[in-house]
Order: C-alpha cells, then sequence, then structure tokens
C-alpha cells in the first residue's frame, strides 16, 4: 500500500520524487527532467509560469497515483 499523504509530501519538497515513490519510476524522472528544463526557462522567464504549474501538477499527480495503485491492489 502507498500512502498518498507521503506521496505528494515527496513531491512538494523535489518533482519527481513521490511518483518514483510510488514505482513509477520513468514518470519520476521525467518529471524531474521537466522540472529542471523549467527551471532553466527561468531565465528567459517563461519558466515562472511553467515551474509552479510542474510543481502542482507533480504533487497532484503522486497523490492521484498512489490512490489508484492502493484501488488496483485492493481488488
Amino acid at each position: 500500500m502507498k500512502n498518498p499523504g507521503i506521496a505528494a509530501v515527496l513531491s512538494f519538497f523535489f518533482a519527481g520524487l513521490g511518483q518514483i515513490y510510488n514505482g513509477e519510476i520513468a514518470k519520476g524522472i521525467a518529471f524531474i527532467i521537466a522540472y529542471f528544463i523549467s527551471a532553466l526557462l527561468m531565465l528567459v522567464l517563461i519558466g515562472f509560469l511553467t515551474t509552479p504549474i510542474l510543481w502542482i501538477w507533480g504533487m497532484v499527480d503522486a497523490y492521484r497515483s498512489a490512490e489508484r495503485i492502493n484501488a488496483s491492489q485492493s481488488e
């Protein structure tokens, strides 16, 4: 069983960690790479829009993925 709260908190501290905690390694690495690129884009201002979106999306996705994983294991 995966704890959705822990997954969300891990993604709060670093985008992609919640996905890795959930066992979605490729998705977690993709989030880390996208977040890094977005942070670099802050140099040309577009990153100030994309970085918070990716950060929030990562937390929500980690939480929902953990819930989905738990639901499929309880069946």
